[in-house]
């Protein structure tokens, strides 16, 4: 019984450590490197690594493997974001918030205007808005590709039809491309896009024909105001001092979690966060959506293309796209 549970021991600290290994790999591989030293550099960090569980004593296998990749640490958490990069158009402007009291005043609103998926104008305007005219706080859902993976944006409306909306994205290079496997390993920075409905949402409904879904939440002003200004402050933050984007743990969805979860008791850690395709369901669970119908019902009612698409750049766009929006009672 000893000799099969060290076996099984053994067999799980080998797992763990592939795992390293290949982490490591793609960490290298995904690095600063020219593109021409990106495989050998890789190939080398792993034959490296893998050449340490060679050794004869498992002692010194794991003290070489540990020293080893103590090092590697040292260089990944030396590589710094930043904020000088030559950045895409749509994100080369960082968004900010002075806040004074009940009075915000909100910096570099993006009002991108469309002509294709690709090709737009980009303009930004500024705003004053008060704290205590919010009144509620939506929920979009983008569905891009797989049914299991969304991007999700929140939208807070003050008096009865002023709507800011924000997005936790990726801050690209001019010569970048979104891949989720790079998100993972320090290739992008990390952007609050503080925006004009008629950017973020029509880009997606009108020009990359995804699938969105508008949620009206559960509000309560005691929590929807100091989750606004958690943001505000984030974004603000990030104007100071870039940080890196995570596509695991400081995505468009963790980070709402992260910015409401000093503001409200039903934040807990589920695995729809991360699989978020399904974050409507657990919020329905959960008593922040409309649940006097059924779930299947109600998110048929929040699909929003239709509407956006015959909407066009029509000035009240936000408010028609919210027709028959279903309220929590």
């Amino acid at each position: 019984m000893r000799a099969f549970i060290r076996i099984g021991a053994q067999a799980l600290l080998y797992a763990v450590l592939l795992g390293v290994v290949f982490w490591s790999v793609l960490a290298v591989y995904y690095g600063d490197l020219p593109q021409l030293w990106r495989i050998p550099a890789a190939a080398a960090a792993g034959g490296l690594l893998l050449g340490t569980l060679m050794l004869r004593r498992w002692r010194m296998r794991l003290a070489v493997f540990s020293l080893v990749f103590s090092v590697f640490l040292l260089w990944w958490f030396a590589r710094e974001p930043s904020n000088t990069r030559n950045w895409q158009p749509d994100v080369a402007i960082l968004p900010r918030a002075e806040i004074k009291g009940d009075l915000i005043t909100l910096r570099n609103i993006r009002n991108c205007e469309y002509t294709s998926e690709t090709e737009y104008t980009v303009s930004h305007y500024d705003k004053t808005v008060r704290l205590s005219e919010l009144k509620a706080v939506d929920l979009f859902l983008v569905y891009w590709g797989s049914p299991l993976i969304a991007h999700t944006m929140l939208s807070f409306q003050f008096g009865e039809n002023d709507f800011v909306c924000i997005s936790i994205e990726t801050r690209k290079t001019v010569d970048e491309e979104y891949s989720a496997l790079r998100g993972f390993f320090r290739q992008y920075e990390l952007i609050y896009v503080l925006a004009d409905e008629r950017d973020l949402v029509r880009l997606r409904t009108n020009y990359r024909n995804e699938d969105v879904y508008l949620y009206r939440l559960a509000f309560n002003p005691d929590v929807a105001g100091p989750v606004f200004l958690q943001y505000l402050h984030q974004m603000n933050a990030l104007y100071e001092s870039p940080q890196w984007y995570n596509a695991l743990l400081s995505n468009c969805t963790t980070s709402i979690r992260a910015n409401a979860l000093t503001h409200t008791r039903d934040a807990r850690i589920d695995w729809r966060m991360l699989v978020n395709g399904f974050v409507d369901e657990m919020a329905y669970e959960r008593g922040m959506l409309d649940t006097r119908i059924p779930f299947a019902e109600l998110r048929r009612l929040s699909h929003i293309n239709s509407r956006a698409q015959a909407l066009g750049d029509d000035p009240d766009f936000s408010l028609r796209i919210r027709d028959g929006l279903r309220t929590p009672g």
